[in-house]
């Protein structure tokens, strides 16, 4: 894991300045990204350079070090992830004649480049990775991103530069970097708590798309074209028809590689578990391949409620790991909010970054490299709005729309008294932000067909009304193919979540919180062959007995006795609302003051103040629309400001 940057002249004349102190400038504030090396290479009269920064986990040597030249000299790389298959690529390449003076992955990759070009040669990694690739021939430069968006690449064109790094920061280093704030992305910030792909938070700079080559020579405008699609992956007829138990077998095997690929290393691994059912699966395949203890990590919470610790430990203690638990309490909350700014460049307010950074950087004192569950949740359809929204949307439309919808606006109006006295008669884990599930609820019940209720689902935070200059116009919009090749509404939510809610949020998060710490996060559940193999299967050989997650569930079983992970899903929640209510409430009130929302002019100072009075009162609580704006905030204090 690593973070890179660079520039790359598109006019006739390259620059006369130094190109590589220019990328070193670039690529030095990512240095949490790669704490152990750098280095930069440029070509002036190519209008190239490329900066590197090294977190070294295979090949600690300097024949591992980047950039990296191809044998000929042909190809210059700097590369960010990990190709997991490259021992079988290897092996195959030197059948070839190709000949290799270390053991890293990158050296392989350009091997690999040479034999079968760039475009084909990707189609062959199995892994996760963002790479910048020039070839010095053809004076082309090449910017890949792998195929589910686990590892980040931003670009931009700033007079006539391409400008590209792992993280937005990179970028702004460069002197033509404009800040100019969209107004659209925080407005979809307000209403999701993260910017969309491929757009961010400054005009025209953009995220480069999961699973596509952005291709830039001189004169021209830069192509973008996919190599991998997940689409094409749903319903292809790549398995015969199989049993719900053929199934299951298969699905453990190929877990079994993915999470043996993922152990290779020449740095200590360990894992994140919090108990649950993604997790687990991934620990338990890591424990069955070694022959000693594994390290596993886990977060709790001081307040009982949002506690997990106990299920962590259980799964531990029969799996037989070396175990980790640290505690979040809410005076510490404080401190890590307010380094939360320095994690994301851009505005980010999935609150789960707290715990996540915290469980990261406990992780990073024992080893280098975690692997997660992440992906569990939308690949196998785990997620409790799955069932809700699907169940509600089966008998809402039967009703006529019109009618549809005015049910929909009263449920999303109903007064919190009300609430508040449906919560009392709840599980008070399934109570928390009763209001604002009872709004996202409404509000996807009122939409004009399921596709769109979907998405009106997704919209956790509040109406981005109290955005100074935004119409509110950057949303998530339905996937025309999806509807015409999923008919089962379940499948399209999950795959929506895939394209959108797990690069922009999920991955976001995992990679910056563990970068942030210098630890290299890799997630089995979303090795690409793995997908494939999930989508291509018909609905009920995945479904099993109907629960959520069956057809992982019924894998998990072999290794793990039931009664140890059955239990209602809770997620990485913290408890925001009493948060904000107490320990937050000063750092809160300092950037909702009317002199803090003058700084930077991002919102209508009344709207806000009276989101937030009726927070405080009970009258209308919504803890995490006011996190998403209190994550802008911050982050204009942090990165406008300066």
């Amino acid at each position: 894991m690593c973070g890179i940057a660079g520039l790359f002249e598109l006019g006739p004349a390259p620059s006369a300045g130094d190109l590589c102190s220019t990328a070193r400038r670039m690529a030095d504030t990512l240095a949490h990204r790669g704490p152990d090396g750098s280095d930069t290479w440029a070509e002036p009269q190519a209008g190239i350079a490329l900066g590197h920064r090294r977190l070294a986990i295979i090949d600690l040597t300097e024949t591992g070090a980047q950039p990296m030249h191809s044998a000929d000299g042909r190809y210059v790389i700097v590369f960010n992830g990990e190709v997991y298959n490259f021992q079988e690529l290897r092996a195959e390449l030197e059948t070839r004649g190709h000949r290799f003076h270390g053991h890293s992955d990158t050296e392989v990759m350009l091997a690999a480049f040479l034999e079968w070009e760039p475009e084909r040669a990707v189609e062959r990694f199995t892994g996760m990775f963002a790479f910048a690739l020039f070839d010095r021939q053809s004076r082309t430069l090449r910017l890949v991103r792998d195929r589910i968006g686990v590892k980040p690449l931003y670009w931009t064109i700033a007079d006539g530069t391409l400008l590209f790094g792992s993280e937005l920061r990179a970028l702004m280093a460069h002197p033509k970097f404009h800040k100019e704030v969209d107004r659209e992305a925080v407005a979809a910030v307000v209403r999701y708590s993260y910017v969309p792909g491929p757009e961010t938070v400054f005009k025209n700079v953009y995220k480069l798309p999961a699973g596509c080559i952005l291709t830039a020579r001189p004169g021209a405008e830069p192509a973008i074209k996919p190599y991998w699609r997940l689409v094409d992956a749903v319903g292809a007829e790549r398995n015969a028809p199989m049993s719900f138990e053929d199934a299951t077998d298969r699905l453990d095997e190929i877990l079994r590689e993915s999470v043996t690929h993922r152990l290779i290393a020449d740095v200590p691994i360990g894992a994140f578990l919090s108990g649950g059912i993604d997790s687990s699966s991934v620990v338990a395949h890591m424990q069955a391949a070694s022959s000693s203890p594994v390290r596993t990590f886990t977060i709790g919470f001081a307040n009982a409620e949002f506690d997990e610790t106990a299920y962590a430990r259980d799964v531990a203690r029969h799996l037989g790991t070396d175990h980790t638990e640290v505690v979040l309490e809410p005076d510490a909350a404080l401190d890590l909010v307010r380094q939360a700014a320095d994690w994301f460049d851009e505005p980010f307010a999935d609150s789960s970054q707290l715990p996540s950074y915290l469980v990261a950087k406990i992780t990073r004192r024992h080893v280098t490299v975690a692997l997660s569950g992440d992906g569990g949740d939308e690949m196998f359809g785990g997620y409790p709005k799955y069932a809700m929204l699907e169940r509600s949307w089966r008998y809402a439309s039967a009703l006529p729309q019109p009618l549809r919808a005015t049910f929909g606006r009263c449920l999303a109006g109903m007064p919190e008294p009300l609430l508040r006295v449906l919560a009392a008669v709840m599980d008070p884990a399934r109570a928390e932000r009763l209001g604002e599930k009872a709004r996202r609820l409404g509000a996807a019940l009122a939409a004009k067909d399921a596709d769109h209720a979907v998405l009106a689902l997704d919209e956790v935070g509040l109406n981005p009304h109290c955005v100074a200059g935004a119409a509110g116009t950057l949303k998530l919009a339905p996937v025309p193919e999806l509807g015409r090749k999923v008919p089962d509404f379940t499948a399209r939510m999950q795959l929506m979540d895939m394209l959108t809610f797990l690069p922009d949020d999920i991955m976001t998060k995992v990679d910056r919180c563990a970068m942030a710490v210098s630890l290299e996060a890799r997630e089995p559940l979303l090795d690409h062959k793995l997908i494939e193999f999930v989508w291509s299967l018909p609905p009920a050989a995945k479904r099993g007995d109907g629960r959520p997650k069956a057809l992982l569930r019924a894998m998990l079983g072999r290794y793990i006795p039931h009664h140890l992970i059955e239990r209602p899903k809770r997620g990485f929640l913290i408890p925001l609302g009493e948060w904000l209510s107490g320990p937050l409430r000063g750092w809160a009130e300092e950037l909702l003051s009317p002199s803090g929302l003058a700084k930077d002019g991002l919102f209508d100072a009344e709207r806000v103040r009276t989101i937030w009075s009726r927070h405080l009162s009970g009258a209308e609580p919504n803890a995490t629309g006011l996190w998403n704006i209190l994550m802008i905030r911050a982050w204009s204090e942090r990165w406008l400001a300066r």
